[in-house]
């Protein structure tokens, strides 16, 4: 069981990673970045694929029963579609299917961002009660959108990154009241009060804007060093 959970945690983590390769590359100006997204979202192809392969092993190999449970439990049927959705990915990535799919590559490889959200819902769902890295990388999802969403000459500057930060956290503690409200018998209210205070432990919409905030300080950082560094430059 425990493998089962940390396979299919870390299958979550790297969708979200991967989908933060592109931002990161624009706003740190780190080309070589992009490097790094097939090899990610392949592992995560990877990950997923070992979930499902334990799932069945956990089922003594019944397969009629492990068809069933992922027809007739909605969270399972969703974590199926993005599985193979993320396996179609996975297959297409290679430089042979780059080259034969063409222009529809891209348009592909977008629908990772429905995948995503079908994953994190899995996770939702499968998490119960206690959400509360779900919520966060949920969080960090609506960043990542929200940061796709901006017009491409908005999508470098500090000040977008700080509003983003601010924006994603606030959706974050809604998500995480929304979630309490549905689909448990938790009061919602106490849990988003819980946000106004970091008295007892960071709640997830913190993390969110405690990163979101380390990426406009890192950006900051880098660009201004690399000034510095170009001023100081012996010139030729």
């Amino acid at each position: 069981q425990q493998l089962i959970l940390g396979f299919g945690l870390w299958t979550v983590r790297l969708v979200v990673i991967s989908l933060a390769v592109t931002p990161a590359r624009a706003v740190f100006d780190w080309p070589k970045l992009l490097l790094v997204r097939r090899m990610v979202g392949v592992t995560a192809m990877a990950y997923g694929l070992t979930h499902l392969s334990l799932y069945i092993v956990d089922e003594n190999f019944r397969l009629p029963m492990v068809v069933s449970e992922i027809v007739h439990r909605f969270y399972l049927t969703i974590g199926f579609i993005a599985l193979t959705g993320l396996s179609v990915l996975g297959a297409t990535s290679t430089d042979a299917a780059v080259r034969r799919l063409g222009r529809r590559w891209k348009l592909l490889h977008r629908t990772l961002y429905l995948i995503a959200a079908l994953a994190l819902l899995h996770y939702f769902i499968q998490s119960k009660a206690n959400v509360s890295e779900a919520v966060m990388c949920a969080g960090f999802y609506i960043w990542l959108m929200a940061w796709r969403a901006v017009p491409a000459p908005w999508q470098r500057k500090l000040v977008t990154l700080v509003a983003l930060s601010l924006v994603a956290a606030i959706a974050t503690a809604w998500i995480e009241f929304a979630w309490y409200a549905l689909a448990t018998g938790i009061n919602p209210w106490r849990v988003l009060a819980a946000n106004e205070s970091i008295r007892f432990a960071l709640r997830p919409a913190h993390w969110v804007a405690v990163v979101g905030l380390g990426v406009v300080l890192l950006a900051a950082t880098m660009r201004l060093w690399r000034s510095t560094s170009t001023r100081l430059a012996p010139a030729r």
